[in-house]
């Protein structure tokens, strides 16, 4: 599954610039103001031609709990598909128990996206 989301392109060019000490503690103050991640800031005030961007709502403590125990998980998660895969390819486990492995693992990502939304 693409981490990006369907209708997006891909992001694949980079573009970089310097700043001085000073323009850079005020590009990141600015950054952490808008809650946004740098080049999410940058790509917002330079292609929509804006000079203010309005701040997004900071998460609870809940939810950046729940959100690195998700990454946590997700990890696993990718372990899991990737083992079953290998044992699949290897022909130790059937394409039924392969299969419903997946589908079980699919359905864990599934609530994990539904109830991230939730939280606060």
């Amino acid at each position: 599954m693409s981490r990006q989301k369907e209708d997006k392109q891909r992001l694949t060019r980079p573009v970089a610039f310097r700043l001085t000490e000073a323009d850079h503690a005020a590009y990141l103050e600015k950054v952490e103001a808008s809650g946004m991640k740098p080049s999410e800031f940058f790509r917002e005030c330079v292609l929509t031609n804006r000079t203010q961007v309005v701040a997004r709502q900071k998460s609870s403590a809940d939810k950046q709990r729940l959100i690195y125990l998700f990454n946590k998980t997700s990890n696993n998660v990718n372990q899991l598909a990737h083992r079953a895969n290998l044992d699949y390819n290897a022909g130790t486990i059937s394409e039924a128990t392969y299969s419903n492995i997946l589908d079980q693992l699919e359905l864990m990502t599934r609530y994990m996206k539904a109830v991230i939304n939730d939280v606060d």
